[in-house]
């Protein structure tokens, strides 16, 4: 039992600790005998909106945001509260009409505010006016690593790669201890096919940062690939340990999902082998250069894909050589024939020029067509 003569502002204070510690039966116990007594605080109701959302009681939510907003139209918390549990029940215009009202409130500039709301608009699929106020609030907070984040967490759900890597790479250029953004970065590079900068950021974090096993099981497979490190190597170990502690309570269903995301665009398994050229290409690359003559840049080794997804990685000579060896009707032919028809082809199919007088001019060419993609 609470002591005697508690004012509204010390009813929500415990209740705000106990939200806090994520105890919300017990903030809701507080805040309801609070109630009882001031049934017009205004803070009352907000907390009591949080705790109930917190809890995923979304019509009592609801309804005791609708009663602050109704006590005090202007309350910027009572506004965003209602807006997210309108979320809930699939009135996304309803919320972004609350939202909304938080700007022309004035509210342009506060941080955590803007925040909350993209973050509500984020997990909801609203993905367009999550990005609108994360952008405000990059504008107002230019130096705010979690805001940049989230510029490029939303810029990637919409299709916008270029945007996500500018942006989660602010976001690190502000925090190099931004985890979240730094496991998000590895992923989208990996994705890519950019393995050494994905291992680049993934040994930049440590187990317990990673919330998922995605990131993990990646980070195993290229330390297995590039450092030849068995299963039960010591270095693995704590990120076993982590796999574990992630996996030990998950549903089948979310085993599932993550057995989902480590498929490639086109629902295939992403093909080991271009693991273990990477892992090739990291260990033996000062041997890869001294076959290639050595000379300023002749030996320097490049990584291109085709529209399938096959990719080739060495010398421009050796990737021109590896693509002639693949078209079956040219494995007798010479490499400058072979650069010569496929530019007359690509011509044809894209009506740009290709010049196929050496091979770095023939990949460049390709690319430039479309052809090709060079990713290192």
């Amino acid at each position: 039992m609470s002591e005697p003569f508690l004012s509204s502002d010390d009813y929500d204070e415990r209740a705000h600790q106990l939200y806090n510690e994520a105890q919300y039966d017990e903030a809701i116990d507080i805040l309801r005998e609070g109630l009882s007594l001031y049934p017009h605080a205004v803070e009352l109701h907000v907390g009591m909106g949080y705790a109930r959302l917190a809890r995923e009681e979304y019509a009592w939510s609801r309804k005791a945001f609708e009663e602050a907003v109704a006590l005090d139209a202007d309350h910027e918390d009572a506004l965003a509260g209602l807006g997210e549990t309108l979320l809930k029940f699939g009135d996304r215009a309803g919320a972004v009409a609350c939202f909304d009202r938080i700007l022309a409130l004035g509210f342009r500039d506060d941080h955590d505010l803007l925040l909350q709301i993209g973050r509500a608009l984020f997990r909801e699929g609203v993905l367009d006016q999550a990005r609108r106020f994360f952008e405000i609030a990059v504008t107002a907070h230019p130096d705010s690593a979690d805001v940049a984040a989230c510029v490029g967490y939303t810029a990637h759900r919409l299709s916008d790669e270029g945007g996500a890597l500018h942006w989660l790479r602010r976001a690190l250029e502000l925090d190099p201890g931004h985890a979240e953004a730094r496991i998000y970065l590895a992923n989208l590079l990996y994705d890519r096919g950019e393995y050494e900068a994905a291992l680049f950021h993934l040994e930049r974090t440590d187990p317990g940062e990673h919330a998922d096993t995605l990131g993990i099981w990646r980070l195993a497979e290229l330390k297995k690939s590039v450092y030849r490190l068995n299963d039960d190597d010591p270095e693995l170990v704590p990120w076993r340990q982590r796999l574990d502690e992630l996996t030990r309570d998950a549903a089948p269903e979310d085993l599932l999902l993550a057995e989902i995301e480590a498929m490639g665009p086109d629902g295939r398994v992403r093909d080991p082998r271009q693991i273990e050229l990477f892992g090739t290409l990291l260990t033996e690359l000062q041997g890869m250069r001294a076959r290639a003559g050595g000379g300023s840049g002749g030996g320097e080794i490049h990584r291109v894909s085709t529209p399938t997804g096959v990719t080739y990685m060495g010398t421009w000579e050796e990737i021109v050589r590896q693509m002639k060896d693949d078209a079956a009707e040219w494995a007798d032919g010479s490499v400058e024939a072979y650069m010569a028809a496929s530019a007359l082809r690509g011509r044809r199919q894209t009506g740009i020029a290709i010049p196929a007088t050496d091979a770095e001019s023939f990949i460049r060419g390709s690319a430039d067509a479309g052809l090709l993609r060079i990713l290192h």
